[in-house]
This record gives structure tokens, C-alpha cells and sequence, in this order.
């Protein structure tokens, strides 16, 4: 006798479930935060400006970019000295031409809180520079004749107490009895550079005038010796 095959379906087995697991966010490591502060700062620093002045430009004058110089300074204990005492340091220490130890110690000053943008020891100071493609002689004759100096500075209240030739003067400014001095620097045979500062201002609004004054005098002064006037010193003859 035949068997019949039993008709019920047998039921599969019911897939097991997998479990998947969610991925673990890693707690970021504290040394990796402080490097991406740190980096952070870094940049503030580069692109900042202390004492009207750039990083780039420190640098390239200082052999030190402002990040570097705080640094030096801080460790030095600069921000407990007082200006004297830190200027005298960056320039006996560092080596640093005396208008640049100024500059580098009221960057600091700045930097650290210690004084106002743009105040010094003496009251607040406005600066200008300008790289000229004409030779030293040229460029001081410009300033250190008074008929040439009329030409591209006219009718300025310019008193000059003492001069070194072909590097520096010392002017008293009448209008207020200010203080500027101007420095002179060889960049090569045939280009200079000029730097003006004006101390004992009043006040950041003084500043600001004074700053856009001799901005616009200097780059007067460029065009005019660009143009191949004065000749040198045998213009003074004219």
C-alpha cells in the first residue's frame, strides 16, 4: 500500500538578527586641541598689526614676526618692565636699531594690553614709511633742504633741531610743538627707504591725520624723485 507524503510545509527557521553596532565618536585628544588653539592664534597674530606695523614687516626688518617677538618677551618678563627698561632691552639684547626697539617694544605694549593702539611713553605717535626708487643722497636732500622739502611738503611746520647726514633727523613739529623723526635707510644703489614718526600727539584722532598726512607726503615725495627730481646734491644749487 502507497504512503502519501505528508502535505505540510515545514517552516523555516527565522533569520537571526544582526546587531549592528553604532561607530564610537573618539573624545578628541586635549593635545590635539590645544595644537588647533595654538594654530589659531598663531594666524591672529601673523595677520595682526601692533604699532601701526605687520607681521611681514617686523619680520623682514626684525628677523622676527610679532608671534615671535611677544613670545621673547613674555618669557624676558617684559610685561612687568616698564617701556624704557623694555626698549633698552630689545636693543642692547637684540641688537635692534634704536627706532626699531621702539617699535617692537610698543607692539608689545599693545599686544599685551599694557597701552593704547598708537600711545607711547610720551603721548600717542602716527607712522608712515615708503620704499623709493631713488639713492640716499637724494632722498635726504629732499627732506633736508627746505626749497626741495617745499616742493612735495609745502607749508609744513617743520623745525629741524639736528640732522645726521644721510640717516636721520630730528624736527620739531610748531603746530602743537610735536615731535618728528625721520629715518633714512639704503635698500640698494638706486632705492631707499623713509620712515616717519610723529610722536606727543594728543590723541588717536591726531594720529589718524597725521598718519594720512605724511602717507600722502611720502607718496608724493616717491613720485616726485621717480620723475628724476632732485638730481642730487648739486640740486641744491638750483
Amino acid at each position: 500500500m502507497a504512503t502519501r507524503k505528508s502535505t505540510v510545509k515545514k517552516k523555516k527557521p527565522a533569520a537571526k538578527k544582526v546587531a549592528v553596532k553604532k561607530p564610537v565618536m573618539k573624545p578628541v585628544k586635549k593635545t590635539v586641541k590645544k595644537t588647533v588653539k595654538k594654530t589659531v592664534k598663531k594666524a591672529v597674530t601673523q595677520a595682526a598689526k601692533f604699532a601701526g606695523i605687520g607681521s611681514e614687516a617686523v619680520m623682514k626688518a626684525t628677523g622676527k614676526a610679532w608671534e615671535q617677538w611677544l613670545a621673547v618677551l613674555d618669557k624676558a618678563g617684559a610685561a612687568k618692565m616698564p617701556h624704557k627698561a623694555i626698549a633698552d632691552m630689545v636693543s642692547k639684547k637684540f641688537g635692534m636699531p634704536d627706532w626699531w626697539a621702539q617699535m617692537v617694544t610698543v607692539g608689545y605694549e599693545q599686544a599685551r594690553g599694557l597701552r593704547a593702539t598708537y600711545e607711547k611713553a610720551d603721548g600717542f605717535a602716527a607712522n608712515a614709511s615708503k620704499t623709493m626708487n631713488a639713492n640716499l643722497d637724494r632722498v635726504y636732500d629732499a627732506w633736508h633742504d627746505s626749497r626741495l622739502r617745499e616742493f612735495w611738503l609745502p607749508g609744513a611746520p617743520l623745525d629741524v633741531r639736528r640732522s645726521t647726514d644721510g640717516k636721520s633727523m630730528r624736527i620739531t613739529w610748531t603746530l602743537g610743538n610735536s615731535n618728528v623723526d625721520v629715518n633714512f635707510y639704503a635698500k640698494g644703489a638706486d632705492k631707499s627707504m623713509v620712515q616717519v614718526e610723529h610722536s606727543k600727539l594728543s590723541d588717536a584722532e591726531a594720529v589718524a591725520a597725521q598718519k594720512v598726512y605724511w602717507s600722502e607726503g611720502l607718496e608724493r615725495l616717491r613720485a616726485w624723485l621717480e620723475a628724476g627730481v632732485p638730481k642730487g646734491r648739486s640740486a641744491k644749487k638750483v
